[in-house]
């Protein structure tokens, strides 16, 4: 996806310098247990459903939006699944830290299909028949999993994922 005018804005100031962003995953789960993925159109690789946040935006909106912009498919958030942070630099040079915000979700309406030119296909996954995915989203995976009644966040001093 072209970044945003916001993005944009902030690269025609700092270049490539190291910005922060708020951003979201969504693990997402139907009836059948079965995970939403897209694989997505700039590496070809399957991963979680993620954003960035729009400026003003609260986190749980931002989620449902993000899930709805890429996949058709309408979600009741169940709970904050995790708080990490994690750097990416892309091809370009640019550098980000992203700081995500996991929400573990329940599909409640829609038909899974490709719904923007972010993603190259769309679909449910059984837990044990996954394609392989990034091994940030497979850690996120399986901080939403977790049944833990706390938010997965690193201790002090620990480090990311």
């Amino acid at each position: 996806m072209p970044a945003s005018e916001y993005v944009r804005n902030l690269r025609a100031r700092v270049g490539q310098e190291l910005i922060m962003f708020p951003t979201v995953s969504a693990v997402v789960l139907n009836d059948r247990g079965e995970v939403l993925l897209h694989q997505r159109s700039d590496t070809g690789q399957w991963t979680l459903i993620a954003g960035m946040m729009d400026p003003g935006e609260q986190p749980a909106d931002t989620v449902v939006r993000e899930v709805a912009e890429e996949t058709a498919v309408q979600v009741e958030i169940e709970r904050l699944a995790g708080v990490v942070s994690h750097d990416v630099t892309y091809p370009n040079g640019d550098r980000c830290q992203m700081v995500n915000m996991c929400f573990r979700c329940r599909a409640v309406g829609g038909e899974a299909r490709v719904n923007d030119t972010e993603s190259l296909a769309v679909g449910w996954f059984p837990l044990d028949a996954m394609p392989a995915i990034n091994p940030f989203a497979g850690k996120l995976l399986a901080i939403a999993l977790d049944e833990g009644d706390r938010p997965y966040f690193a201790a002090p001093g620990q480090g990311g994922l």
